[in-house]
């Protein structure tokens, strides 16, 4: 993530319900800050554009909401960060399909081993465990270790 950022990179981020607030917790810390001032950083959250969402959603079926963004807004050399309790969510496979055509590295947030997006991922974080809640918690953790490392890099 820091070197797709040093490079003039964005990072993407997707997920399903709370997994969706994850992914606009990474998006929104990257373009304000997490910890320390630094300059504001590409970070985008797919799952927050509503009228998009029913769009792509009603002209494309949910399978292809994340999918349909990323060939609009990803390019290589970016990242996509994928989040899923369980790694089973075929819109959140789709997105890691288009991403990774694009030349684009994927992150994957996952549970329970990680399911089918597990393959998929350049980099698989994966929280062994059957509670979704914990999982969850274990993402937050994670992410704000990355949030940590991006801080860092790019303090003012």
């Amino acid at each position: 993530m820091v070197g797709a950022l040093a490079s003039g990179g964005k990072v993407l981020a997707a997920g399903n319900g709370g997994s969706a607030a994850e992914a606009m917790h990474l998006a929104e810390e990257l373009s304000g800050r997490y910890h320390r001032d630094r300059r504001a950083l590409p970070g985008f959250a797919l799952c927050a554009d509503g009228t998009a969402l029913t769009c792509i959603g009603n002209d494309y079926g949910f399978d292809r909401l994340f999918s349909r963004q990323v060939e609009a807004f990803c390019s290589a050399g970016d990242v996509l960060a994928l989040f899923t309790t369980s790694g089973n969510s075929a819109n959140l496979a789709r997105a890691a399909e288009a991403a990774r055509a694009k030349g684009a590295k994927v992150i994957g947030f996952t549970g329970k081993g990680g399911g089918p997006l597990a393959p998929l991922c350049d980099v698989l974080l994966d929280v062994p465990g059957a509670a979704a809640p914990h999982v969850q918690e274990c993402h937050e953790i994670l992410l704000h270790a990355l949030l940590e490392r991006v801080d860092a890099a790019f303090a003012d």
